[in-house]
């Protein structure tokens, strides 16, 4: 049995929300993480990096703001939308989105390993979108560490698929009694779609009282 990892108070970083380094992405070690509000993000140059942000990004599932524009692509598209048809390829693809600045994504090797077999385990968790020729085109995936969620990351090939993929994400949550899910950091897209930052402590609270109800999600 692979000993699991011990974290620091998740309050308990520098002022960049840089917790620990080091240790490794075995499937207990990451749920040990996720349900202590920390997650990994390897860092070139440095040992496995883990954080715990000072401000956190959420999503109220009650408030979520869909424009005009989103909201006729919703109603037009001819997309499909499925849930762990397609995880590998998923987080391949988005290990593949380029960010400003950087060569490639967080999204390593190593961890792209340890995702998938967090998905094989049931933890981790994809929505896909296909076009009507059969070729995934978007998609998103997080993690489910008992009752809570953390989206991960998202990629697309096609106008507005990865945006209504996680639409379709939101939806489902929300009709299994989810009332916010974590985004980790905020971004644009997610501020436009009424995501707003909380503080750390709150947070904490939040995720320790959606664990609680043991929400079964998928």
């Amino acid at each position: 049995m692979v000993p699991v990892l011990e974290f620091p108070d998740p309050r308990q970083t520098d002022e960049d929300g840089l917790l620990a380094l080091g240790g490794d992405l075995h499937p207990e070690t990451l749920l040990a993480a996720y349900r202590q509000g920390i997650f990994p993000w390897p860092h070139p140059g440095l040992p496995l990096a883990w954080f715990s942000p000072p401000e956190r990004g959420i999503v109220e599932l009650s408030k979520v703001r869909i424009n005009k524009t989103l909201e006729k692509a919703r109603r037009k598209t001819r997309l499909r939308f499925t849930i762990d048809q397609a995880f590998p390829k998923v987080i391949e693809a988005c290990s593949k989105v380029p960010r400003p600045g950087q060569d490639g994504t967080w999204i390593t090797r190593p961890m792209l390993r340890a995702y998938t077999e967090l998905h094989r385990l049931g933890h981790a968790h994809s929505i896909e979108a296909w076009n009507p020729t059969g070729e995934l085109v978007g998609g998103i995936y997080g993690v489910d560490p008992g009752g809570a969620f953390a989206a991960e990351s998202m990629f697309y090939s096609e106008p507005y698929a990865s945006k209504l993929a996680l639409l379709h994400l939101l939806d489902h949550l929300r009709a299994r009694g989810l009332e916010w899910i974590d985004i980790q950091v905020m971004t644009p897209h997610m501020e436009a779609l009424g995501a707003e930052l909380i503080s750390r402590e709150r947070f904490l609270d939040r995720l320790a009282e959606s664990l609680s109800r043991r929400l079964r999600l998928f």
